[in-house]
Parts: C-alpha cells; structure tokens; sequence
C-alpha cells in the first residue's frame, strides 16, 4: 500500500505530469503538407487535417488512400517523407520516442482487432500503458485500475483473467479499448473499431463510443468504413482521396460538395440506410 501512495504521490508532483504545449487550445491535432512515400508509391502529398477538441473526427477514404498511414504517422510510428505534425501543440515529426513521451501520454489507441498480446490475460494487457509509465506502481493499484478501465469499456471484470483467445471479436475490441482508456488520455484514436462486429455489436460499441468521449471529455479520431457510424455518433468527416484530404465537415456539407466519390459513397444504398437509421435514432431519442 506505501508502494501506491508513493506511485500516486509520483503521479501529482512527478516528472510524468510535464505539461504538453498547446498554444491553439481548439485544435488538439494539426498536419501540414504531410507526404509519405514507400519507394516510388506516394500515398500522400500535401495533406492537411484540424482535429478539434472535443470532436468525433470520422476519416474515410477508397482502400489504399492511407487512412491508417496517415494515424501511424500523428502517432510517430510512421515518419513521414515531408510536412508537419503537431499534437497538443507539441511537434511529433523527428523527435524521439522519448522527447515524445509527454504526448504519447495524453493519447490512447485502439488499433484493428484490438491487437492484445496474446500471452497476456486482459488484465494484463491493460495494464501495459500503466507499467510502461508508471514502473513503480504497486499490483494491487494495477489491478483496480484496470478492473475499473474494463466497466468502463462495458465489459465484466472477471474479464480480465481471460486471455484474448477466449473472447469473441467484440469483447477483444472492448478489452483494446479498456487498454487505450488506462492512462486516461484526452485523445483517443480508434482504428476500425467496428469491423467485424455485427450490427447490433457495432451500434452498440459506437454508443459506448459516444458516451466515453461525452463522460470524459474526449477526442477522438476515427478511422471506420461504417456508414452509420459516421451517421450515428461523428461530428465532422475527412475524406481521404488523391493523396490528401479533400473535404471535412459535417455530412450535410459533405453532400453539397461536388466530388462524385463523395456522393456515391454517401447517397448510395449503404448511404441512404444509414441515414434513414440516423433519423428514426433521434426521432426515438426526441420521443
């Protein structure tokens, strides 16, 4: 028990709490003329994107635009060719992993599948971010952390002696996002966190999805191809396509935007079901 007060004592006047630049308190992420090239492919060429805080930033785009790339590269595990990136108002392109430690703090990531260690029980694999930061911080402290982080993320905490090969493809997806919620970040960045799941799972995890960044204050940047995931809980949506993004905003300006890719993607079938599901949403939620 010292051995956590000690931690917790660590966490309010240490090292680990340096404050993060943020010079423009209404954009939490900023890319300028970002290109990234693998050999003679270019993915990207004179990109720029605002994240805003507080937002639910959807990012979509044709297979091979580089949505995912384009996340790899805000987080720094992708170093792009050229251009910049900022978060928190803190340069990301160039600097070590550790001069970026104070930033990659303030974030939390949900990649694909939900990407567990799969020689780690759940709980284990939450407590990765903790243990990573916080070296010091004694077990039992661990274990009610992420206890706690798995409620948060709609999951039992009895969850947490499984290991990932014993959960079903939604409960690995809450299990990621229990880890990406551990250092309780003010960003999160969601890779895909629907695909796979079935209509009702999926509608289920963007409402939690909602509630966490109404609850906590939260950012959110999210990669998805779910038509009504855009519909149901984003605020705004960057369209990827000739090497950058070539519109943001809500959906209805989207559709005043003459680009065919976006009118087909939005007005389509899958399009115009999605919104028909928005509308009977709010309409039950005025009710």
């Amino acid at each position: 028990m010292a051995d956590d007060l000690d931690e917790l004592g660590d966490l309010e006047h240490g090292e680990a709490l340096e404050e993060v630049p943020d010079p423009d308190g209404d954009v939490v992420i900023r890319v300028r003329g970002l290109k990234n090239q693998f050999g003679e492919q270019v993915v990207h060429e004179g990109l720029n994107l605002d994240v805003r805080r507080g937002e639910i930033l959807g990012v979509v785009g044709g297979s091979g635009t580089g949505k995912s790339v384009l996340m790899r590269s805000i987080i720094g595990l992708q170093q792009p060719t050229a251009g910049e990136v900022s978060v928190f108002g803190a340069p990301m392109v160039g600097r070590s992993e550790e001069e970026a430690r104070g930033v990659r703090r303030s974030w939390g990531i949900l990649f694909q599948g939900g990407a567990l260690f799969s020689t780690l029980t759940v709980a284990e694999n939450v407590q990765v971010p903790l243990r990573e930061f916080y070296p010091r911080m004694g077990q039992k402290l661990l274990d009610e952390i992420s206890g706690y982080k798995l409620v948060m993320s709609g999951l039992d905490p009895s969850a947490g002696e499984k290991y990932p090969n014993e959960l079903s493809g939604g409960m690995k997806k809450r299990a990621g996002l229990a880890r990406a919620l551990a250092l309780d970040p003010d960003l999160l960045f969601l890779d895909e966190p629907t695909a796979g799941l079935d209509p009702i799972g999926a509608a289920a995890f963007d409402e939690l999805t909602r509630g966490l960044k109404e609850r906590l204050g939260l950012t959110v940047f999210l990669i998805t191809h779910d038509l009504d995931t855009l519909y149901a809980i984003c605020d705004r949506v960057a369209v990827l396509a000739d090497k950058k993004v070539i519109a943001v905003g809500t959906i209805d300006e989207l559709l005043r935007v003459d680009n065919a890719w976006i009118q087909e993607y939005f007005t389509g079938p899958r399009g115009r079901a999605a919104e028909h599901s928005a509308e009977q949403a709010h309409q039950e939620q005025a009710a």
